[in-house]
C-alpha cells in the first residue's frame, strides 16, 4: 500500500503545499514507484498584477493620441517616436491583459500544466515588439539627422513634459507589487523606455528653444532607440529560455545534482531535468537508483525535502530504483533438456 506525505494547508492566503513520496511498502529490493513533491505554489493575488497592467493600458492610451498630434505639429521625431512606441506598449498590455486572464485557467486534461506559458508567450510578443519600434526609430533617426526638420519648441516640450509624467505614474502603478510577475515587468520595461524618450524629448525641445538646433531631436531618438533595443533583447533572451525549457537561471543544476547524489539512501541519479513552466513555477525531475536497504518512499522525500530547503523546488518529481544484483546469475545453455555449457 503507498504512503503518502502532506504539507500544511494555508487556505487563509489560498496558498497549497503539498509533499508525495510513493514507494513499495518493502525495503529497495521491492519494486520502487514514482515519488513526487509539490509545495508553496501561490495562486493568489492574481487581481492585483491585472489592475496594474489595466490602469497602465488607459494612461498609455488616454496621452498617446495627444503626443502624436503635437509630435506631428511640431516636427519632433522624439514625440512621434513615443508616441508610436505608447501604440506598441497599449498593444502589448493588451497582450499581458490577455495572458494574465488566459493563464488563470485551471489545468485539463489536455493541458496538465493549464495555461501558465500564456505569460511568457506574451511577454515574448512584447519583446518582438519592442524590438520592432526601435529599429523603426532608428531608421527615422537616421533620416532626420541627415536631412534636420524644423521644430516647433513650446508645444513639443508642453506635451514631452506632460508625456513624461504619465509614464512615471504608470511605472509607479506597475510597481505597486507585481515584480514577480514577468508580464507586468516587460510593462514596466516598456512604460521606463518611454518615460526616456519623453526626457529625449524635453532635452530636443530646450534644444529647439535656446539653442536654434534640430539634429539634438533624431540625435537623442536613437539614442533611446538603442536602450529600447536592448531591452527587448533581454525580455526575448529571458523568455525564450523558458520556452526552450532551458535551466532557470539562478539554478546551478551541478549543485542540484550534487544535492541528490549525496542525500542517504541514493546511491546514483541519472536522466535530471530541470526546466521552468512560467517564471514562477520550476520544475524538476530525476531518476535515482536506491542503496541496498533504503526504501523509495523516505528516499523521494529526503531529496525532496532538500531540494526544497536548499534550492527553493516545490515542483519536484523523483523516480526510484532498486539497485542492482551484487553478483550474476550462472545460467546453463541446454537443447531438448540436456546441457550443453554452462555460462556465467
Amino acid at each position: 500500500m503507498p504512503s503518502s506525505d502532506h504539507d500544511d494547508h494555508d487556505h487563509a492566503g489560498h496558498g497549497h503545499g503539498h509533499g508525495h513520496g510513493h514507494g513499495a511498502a518493502g525495503a529497495a529490493d521491492a519494486k520502487p514507484r514514482g515519488g513526487h513533491s509539490h509545495g508553496g505554489h501561490s495562486h493568489g493575488g492574481r487581481g492585483s498584477p491585472r489592475t496594474q497592467l489595466t490602469l497602465a493600458l488607459v494612461l498609455t492610451l488616454s496621452f498617446m493620441g495627444v503626443e502624436a498630434v503635437v509630435g506631428w505639429i511640431s516636427g519632433s521625431l522624439a514625440l512621434l517616436a513615443d508616441a508610436g512606441h505608447m501604440l506598441g506598449d497599449s498593444g502589448a498590455l493588451v497582450l499581458a491583459l490577455i495572458a494574465q486572464r488566459v493563464a488563470e485557467q485551471p489545468r485539463t486534461e489536455v493541458r496538465t500544466y493549464g495555461l501558465k506559458r500564456a505569460e511568457v508567450l506574451a511577454a515574448f510578443v512584447n519583446g518582438i515588439i519592442l524590438f520592432g519600434v526601435a529599429l523603426l526609430i532608428m531608421r527615422e533617426a537616421v533620416e532626420r539627422f541627415m536631412v534636420p526638420v524644423a521644430l516647433h519648441g513650446r508645444p513639443m516640450l508642453y506635451a514631452a513634459v506632460a508625456g513624461l509624467g504619465v509614464n512615471l505614474l504608470s511605472a509607479f502603478i506597475l510597481t505597486r507589487g507585481g515584480q514577480g510577475n514577468l508580464n507586468v515587468r516587460t510593462a514596466l520595461l516598456h512604460v521606463l523606455s518611454d518615460a526616456l524618450g519623453s526626457v529625449a524629448a524635453i532635452v530636443a525641445a530646450v534644444g529647439a528653444i535656446w539653442f536654434g538646433t534640430s539634429r539634438l531631436d533624431p540625435a537623442l531618438s536613437l539614442v533611446i532607440a538603442v536602450l529600447v533595443l536592448l531591452g527587448g533583447y533581454r525580455v526575448l533572451k529571458e523568455t525564450t529560455g523558458i520556452l526552450l525549457e532551458s535551466a532557470p537561471p539562478h539554478l546551478d543544476v551541478a549543485a542540484v545534482e550534487r544535492a541528490i547524489a549525496e542525500t542517504p539512501g541514493v546511491a546514483s541519479l541519472h536522466d535530471l531535468h530541470v526546466w521552468r513552466i512560467s517564471e514562477e513555477l520550476d520544475a524538476l525531475t530525476a531518476h535515482v537508483t536506491l542503496t541496498r536497504g533504503a526504501h523509495g518512499t523516505e528516499v523521494c522525500k529526503s531529496v525532496a525535502d532538500r531540494l526544497k530547503s536548499e534550492f527553493k523546488l516545490d515542483h519536484v518529481t523523483i523516480q526510484p530504483e532498486a539497485p542492482p544484483p551484487d553478483e550474476l546469475v550462472p545460467v546453463r545453455l541446454s537443447r531438448n533438456g540436456a546441457a550443453i555449457r554452462r555460462v556465467s
